[in-house]
């Protein structure tokens, strides 16, 4: 009995790790598919409304159903977090969109190593993590902090030299055919939409701790994405064709990320970040570059540079130091936690 408590015990403390690990890897696929949509001529606004769309339509129904008989009303003030949450959303699906487009899913995930950091910033912003310079944890989290953002700085500013430029596929000629990249709005563009991501992860948090409805918030946040995408995608999307989709690479990618990179992964993310904070949810994206680097090359020829390869091991050296910190610090809390109840113990014993 006490072994099959210790080993649900063990998969009950599991399930976070192994939902992010399920979401940065639906992540990184998705933008690998995008990648061959746009490539293809599908439009990226087009992309995040259509895909926001189908997961408004998944997601409603399903969260009236899963949260039926304990379903929290929703109050104006619930409804306009939502709504800014959905801002953040939408300038993160448009910007990583539109940087993959200018430069390549390889750079896209490269540069997702600067949510954590972002993340932590405003965490420290919002007091949902401490500062202290005083303790080895404290000076761990900002230097990987700084470190990301550097690394960061390498993959969109240096390219270097090519690494591996041909595909290792069994037919030499070409999978898709390459548009001309611009590497530094990529850059600036997936920057921008990381650090909307982390916003996103902090809103978020802010939500579920008054709204503790996951697929609900999950469904409306999906829906308002939808109306802000369409506004954007009107105003500047002036090829009104762009708007018919084809059964071809684009419904794919739109079926895609409307099911899995939306519906799945923001649910999953949502659940995670209730159970364990916005930090640890950021910690995980990081695991997607090795994904769309293999994937990258292998398929989509795309080029693998110096540049790349050295941000990214500084980006991940950054990831780690924080990761050390959080750690350390979450040790240092337990035992004096433990300290604490022993002390309140003892003084119990005494006056007893």
């Amino acid at each position: 009995m006490a072994e099959t408590n210790s080993c649900c015990s063990w998969l009950k403390a599991s399930l976070p790790f192994l939902g992010m690990v399920s979401a940065v890897t639906a992540l990184a696929t998705n933008m690998i598919v995008s990648k061959i949509a746009m490539t293809n001529g599908t439009s990226f606004f087009i992309l995040s409304v259509y895909s926001n769309a189908l997961a408004t339509l998944i997601l409603f129904p399903c969260g009236f159903l899963l949260h039926r008989s304990k379903l929290p009303p929703l109050t104006f003030k619930i409804l306009c977090r939502i709504f800014l949450l959905g801002c953040f959303g939408c300038l993160a699906d448009i910007g990583s969109y539109a940087g993959i487009n200018n430069s390549s899913a390889t750079l896209g995930t490269e540069l997702l190593n600067l949510v954590p950091g972002f993340t932590y910033i405003l965490a420290v912003i919002f007091r949902m993590e401490r500062l202290n310079l005083r303790k080895s944890s404290g000076i761990s989290k900002s230097l990987g902090t700084i470190i990301s953002i550097l690394g960061a700085s390498i993959v969109t500013l240096y390219k270097g030299p090519a690494i591996m430029n041909k595909a290792l596929t069994l037919n030499s000629s070409a999978i898709i055919s390459l548009p001309e990249q611009n590497w530094v709005l990529g850059g600036i563009l997936l920057a921008i939409a990381a650090f909307s991501t982390a916003a996103w992860s902090i809103v978020q948090s802010s939500i579920l701790k008054i709204y503790p409805a996951e697929m609900i918030i999950v469904a409306v946040y999906c829906l308002f994405v939808t109306m802000q995408s369409t506004v954007v995608a009107l105003i500047a999307e002036k090829d009104m064709t762009a708007w018919k989709l084809q059964a071809d690479m684009g419904l794919v990618a739109v079926l895609y990320a409307g099911i899995i990179n939306v519906t799945y992964r923001l649910y999953i993310m949502s659940w995670c970040l209730t159970r364990t904070g916005p930090l640890f949810v950021s910690l995980f994206n990081p695991l997607t570059i090795v994904i769309s680097v293999v994937i990258g090359v292998i398929f989509l020829h795309e080029v693998l540079y110096f540049g790349s390869v050295a941000g990214a091991v500084v980006l991940v050296t950054g990831f780690y130091a924080v990761i050390w910190g959080k750690a350390k610090e979450r040790k240092i809390n337990v035992e004096s936690t433990s300290e604490e109840e022993v002390s309140l113990l003892q003084d119990g014993i005494e006056q007893a």
